[in-house]
């Protein structure tokens, strides 16, 4: 299995039907026994998938969506820096966010087809598939689903959507959402006190090869 190492700056992208939806530039906090764990830093360039106007998936109805054109635009993370859990072999990713000031604001379940390595070498990454629904999960252990519209809007479409089992993932949510009732790792405060290096640099653009083509799912 390909491994990385702390320090290592590699890529986190979302795919969808093969095409990139979202690549950022993430630093490896640890690859270990209980996961892999990413930091996105604050004003970290991006590219985004919108139509050819403009406007990105969650600007219209997903039935103009999937009869639209693509482009990949540049632009950047804007938001507060976001440490990136991966538990191995799980469909989800578990994010913290916190704010301006650095305080942990909670927990955000990001249900999404497990993440596949790949090593190029010069560059190297991580890639999903986004499956929209999320899970958000208060500092007290609180939680909600979140996006369930946008969910059942797009499974209504099967042919274009790269969603094909409901049920797998509410069931993989439900998992999650005991782990989170229970407040077990990673919902137990670990990492909640999370602060970035000040020596950290910000990539200034994405590497070479940050297009490279989406790992083959079985």
């Amino acid at each position: 299995m390909v491994t990385f190492t702390p320090g290592q700056i590699i890529l986190h992208r979302n795919t969808r039907r093969g095409r990139l939806a979202f690549v950022r530039p993430v630093r490896v906090i640890s690859d270990d026994d209980r996961g892999l764990l990413l930091w996105l830093e604050r004003g970290a360039p991006a590219v985004n998938e919108v139509t050819t106007d403009g406007r990105g998936s969650r600007a219209m109805p997903f039935t103009e969506w999937v009869t639209s054109g693509y482009q990949l635009v540049p632009g950047s993370w804007q938001g507060p820096g976001i440490l990136l859990f991966f538990p191995p072999g799980a469909d989800h990713s578990v994010w913290w966010f916190f704010t301006d000031t650095g305080a942990f604001k909670g927990w955000y379940v990001n249900l999404e087809e497990r993440a596949l390595r790949w090593d190029d070498g010069a560059v190297a990454g991580v890639d999903v598939i986004d499956q929209d629904l999320d899970v958000e999960v208060d500092p007290d252990l609180t939680w909600r689903w979140k996006d369930e519209d946008e969910f059942a809007e797009r499974l209504a479409i099967p042919e274009h959507y790269w969603v094909p089992d409901e049920a797998a993932v509410r069931d993989e949510g439900r998992r999650v959402i005991k782990q989170a009732e229970a407040g077990v790792f990673p919902f137990d405060g670990t990492w909640t006190d999370f602060r970035p290096d000040p020596a950290w640099d910000v990539p200034a653009a994405l590497p070479a090869g940050w297009d490279r083509p989406a790992v083959p799912r079985d």
